[in-house]
């Protein structure tokens, strides 16, 4: 099956390393990975997000599909604001995670959600059967391809986004959305990311897409690569990589995401939950530092003693820190900061320690 292209693809395609992400073949690199993830640490960089889902939901119903769909409270939402949330099966494991914004409206609720990179497809399956079995009055729509998505993040993000939009990202509270406009391109912008850094993410028609991208033209273009490494750092989920209902299924408890759990909305895998809750997980997800040199990859198993006790499912070298770090799963016994392990990388074990995160301790 051919890849899909984002909007920007040729705007890149003299510039920017490409890789198949997600099914979507997007630029991993323009200059290096470390460049790129400096200029977001220090200053500010600039991404094409373009190959995130984007679901709408609206009409009468709205409000009732998403709560019943999400695990994060919907109905609290206000008119411009967002939420993380999962979504997740009648076991509660985890298919995928999602930012749902509850768009300004002059009417009935509106709902965008975005899932993640190949997502938008099973959601909006997901959301059109359960609106039909629980017969809701709502409509779902899969506009993905109506909409380009860029990400301007870092320390010098608002500055940037001030200077060239109608939205001075000071007016917006974290995990909000205005409609503005980007160099005359009417948008959507929110202040939300995946970098740990501040700064805002920008959903306007793909055919204007150039022009919003070029409106950021002092900002480092980055690719999927420092996004990975900027986003490990702050022990962020990878869907498909971190949690993956078949490969590595998991509830938001043992994902460390159970602060976007509301028990006491009805959402599919609700009661499922409630029991894992009042349990406790027997896994945790933790954060690794490697003392030894090497890199941990995902897959590499994690010993105490010579005993395989969890795995790695990312790992870097950080950037920022200069030293290799880690995600992955161990007994919740083991998960105690500073508790001694082993990884095996490439057959010899590494010592390294549990470690907090996100690991950059200021953000």
């Amino acid at each position: 099956m051919a890849l899909r292209q984002p909007p920007l693809y040729d705007l890149h395609a003299d510039r920017a390393t490409f890789t198949d992400f997600g099914g979507w073949e997007m630029p991993v690199e323009f200059d290096s990975i470390r460049t790129e993830h400096a200029a977001v640490r220090e200053s500010v960089g600039i991404f094409d997000v373009s190959h995130m889902g984007e679901v709408v939901v609206d009409g009468p119903d709205a409000t009732e599909l998403m709560q019943r769909l999400l695990t994060a409270d919907m109905a609290s939402l206000d008119p411009g604001d967002a939420q993380y949330a999962a979504i997740t099966d009648e076991a509660g494991i985890i298919h995928d995670d999602t930012i749902a914004y509850r768009l300004p409206d002059d009417g009935d609720p509106r709902y965008l959600f975005v899932p993640n990179a190949g997502h938008d497809e099973e959601a909006y399956g997901r959301w059109v059967d359960r609106r039909e079995e629980w017969g809701l009055d709502c409509e779902v729509r899969n506009e993905t391809d109506a909409w380009a998505m860029v990400a301007v993040q870092g320390p010098d993000a608002p500055d940037a986004v001030a200077d060239a939009t109608t939205v001075d990202p000071a007016d917006l509270g974290r995990n909000e959305i205005a409609a503005g406009a980007v160099d005359g391109v009417e948008s959507w912008i929110a202040r939300t990311g995946y970098t740990g850094e501040d700064g805002v993410e920008i959903l306007c028609p793909p055919e204007d897409a150039a022009a919003v991208w070029s409106a950021f033209e002092g900002c480092q273009p980055c690719g999927l690569g420092s996004r990975d490494t900027l986003r490990t750092e702050m022990g962020f989920l990878l869907s498909g990589q971190d949690f993956d209902p078949d490969a590595e299924p998991r509830t938001p408890y043992e994902a460390g995401i159970g602060w976007a759990v509301d028990l006491d909305t009805g959402f599919v895998g609700r009661d499922a939950l409630a029991e894992a809750a009042e349990t406790g997980p027997e896994e945790a997800f933790v954060g690794l530092k490697l003392r030894e040199r090497g890199i941990a990859r995902h897959g590499h198993d994690i010993t105490v003693d010579g005993e395989v006790v969890g795995h790695v499912t990312s790992g870097t070298m950080s950037p920022t820190l200069g030293e290799p770090i880690a995600l992955g799963y161990v007994p919740t016994s083991l998960s105690e900061p500073g508790t001694q392990v082993e990884v095996v990388v490439r057959g010899d074990g590494k010592r390294a320690e549990v470690a907090s995160t996100p690991f950059i301790r200021d953000k």
